[in-house]
């Protein structure tokens, strides 16, 4: 069954989307220790330009980094909320599957004592 959450759940979709990619996780690795205009961001991965800016496009689309333009520099910066809305997520699931693991090691400790005093 699937539940549509309306924007919330696109906006997720779109940040998860732009993290599938190993070049722009390693981008926002890269910001996440500071500012970074895009020859510094680029230096790294093997590829043209054009193509390395079509994924600073994709991180910018889905707002998880935002672009200054100061004469021919653009500055890239990491916008942290977008990737908290991504975290508190993934946190929620966690505590999700614990708990039921958690109930699932308390059942199977039932009835293992449960046949134990059989």
């Amino acid at each position: 069954m699937v539940i549509h959450m309306g924007n919330h759940q696109a906006s997720l979709d779109g940040v998860f989307y732009a993290l599938s990619d190993a070049t722009r996780r390693a981008v926002i690795h890269r910001l996440g220790k500071g500012p970074a205009t895009v020859s510094e961001l680029s230096k790294p991965f093997d590829m043209a330009l054009p193509s390395f800016m079509k994924h600073l496009r994709v991180l910018e689309e889905h707002d998880l980094i935002r672009s200054t333009k100061t004469g021919r520099l653009r500055t890239c910066r990491v916008n942290p909320k977008r990737l908290h809305a991504a975290e508190s997520w993934m946190a929620e699931q966690r505590a999700l599957w614990e708990a039921r693991s958690d109930r699932l090691e308390n059942l199977v400790t039932a009835l293992y004592q449960e046949e134990k005093s059989r």
